[in-house]
């Protein structure tokens, strides 16, 4: 299993980043492997809703169905799966001021048969990709939150 770990600031309170970041159809916006995320259920974002997201990796796409499989008073945790990978992303959130969240941001992936073996090799360029995902989440929450 690979498991990335990031923790930042977002300069927004912590009921708006969490409702920023409960859809994971922002994806598109702060994940620069998301090609495209799409809702597949309708009603409000719940545990149990669920997107289509197309990611591109190393010069190929692939698709994952996402689920919001929990949510607490400063947790989120999506799963997401194909036949190839099941992910899982955990972000936490501590609120540091009346505008400003701590997040931690986990994101594991377990490769299921042959695919386990490319982990080696793999691991550094979803390091990478973590280290993009702080660079650009915070920026994105912060655009959100000045839209509403």
């Amino acid at each position: 299993m690979i498991t990335v770990e990031r923790t930042f600031l977002l300069e927004v309170p912590l009921d708006a980043s969490m409702a920023y970041l409960e859809d994971f159809g922002h994806a598109e916006e702060w994940d620069p492997g998301t090609v495209r995320c799409l809702r597949v259920d309708e009603g409000p974002v719940r545990i149990g809703s669920s997107w289509q997201n197309t990611s591109r990796f190393r010069g190929r796409t692939t698709d994952l169905v996402y689920r919001l499989d929990a949510r607490g008073p400063r947790e989120l945790v999506f799963i997401g799966v194909n036949k190839t990978v099941t992910a899982r992303d955990v972000m936490r959130f501590e609120s540091r001021s009346a505008a400003t969240t701590r997040m931690t941001y986990v994101a594991s992936l377990r490769f299921n048969g042959l695919a386990r073996l490319a982990e080696p090799v793999l691991r550094r360029e979803f390091e990478g990709l973590a280290d993009k995902v702080a660079g650009r989440l915070p920026s994105a929450v912060r655009a959100h939150h000045g839209e509403d």
